[in-house]
């Protein structure tokens, strides 16, 4: 029970890090759904707050694929994991911009989340093409980012991708929205699910 509290304390206190940029992972993993043997792709996985809250929920069931193209920061994920017991945590280096970047076969994922990537990433339409390819027909796309500068704390004004946008990009790489979920004061929280007219 100890070693559990420690976790506990270690994930919570990441939670609150600057790193996070003032979303709620704990809370936003809790609106996802997310259960036992659901297998997870994060997007641009970075410190690797949700990579490990998520695991957690997964309960050592599932899996999760930290997805990014720092492999530093990869390192500390699977460093991390590896400290804290999370055996269903698999790092994976790659530009999502790059068509089959991910690796991870066709269909073969409940839910692709991309928190906090989307102002970061030039080329937008290639990533969420590689989160509709690896999503099961069930499965779902969870889209979290900015939803304005707010005076320089969040993306510079011409990065931010306004949930407007985010909404047309999902739609043109065949998804449909199911939900909105509050994300932070400063963040918006999409949930889409795969068209079945897409090819």
């Amino acid at each position: 029970m100890g070693s559990m509290q420690h976790v506990q304390s270690h994930w919570t206190s990441s939670m609150q890090s600057p790193a996070s940029g003032f979303a709620h992972p704990r809370r936003n993993i809790a609106a996802l759904g997310i259960q036992g043997g659901m297998r997870v792709a994060d997007f641009g996985a970075g410190s690797g707050a949700y990579v490990l809250g998520i695991a957690e929920r997964l309960g050592g069931s599932g899996k999760v694929y930290a997805i990014d193209v720092q492999r530093d920061l990869l390192r500390r994920i699977h460093n991390e994991a590896t400290r804290l017991g999370y055996k269903n945590v698999e790092v994976i280096c790659a530009d999502l911009e790059t068509p089959r970047a991910s690796k991870l076969a066709d269909a073969s994922v409940d839910l692709v989340l991309i928190s906090n990537l989307l102002f970061q990433v030039p080329d937008k339409p290639p990533v969420l093409k590689e989160a509709r390819r690896i999503v099961r027909s069930t499965g779902h796309l969870a889209l979290i980012d900015w939803s304005e500068s707010f005076g320089g704390m969040g993306p510079v004004r011409d990065d931010v991708v306004t949930k407007k946008n985010a909404l047309a990009l999902a739609e043109k790489s065949g998804f449909e929205l199911t939900r909105e979920f509050s994300a932070g004061a400063h963040h918006y929280g999409l949930l889409f699910r795969p068209t079945t007219e897409h090819v």
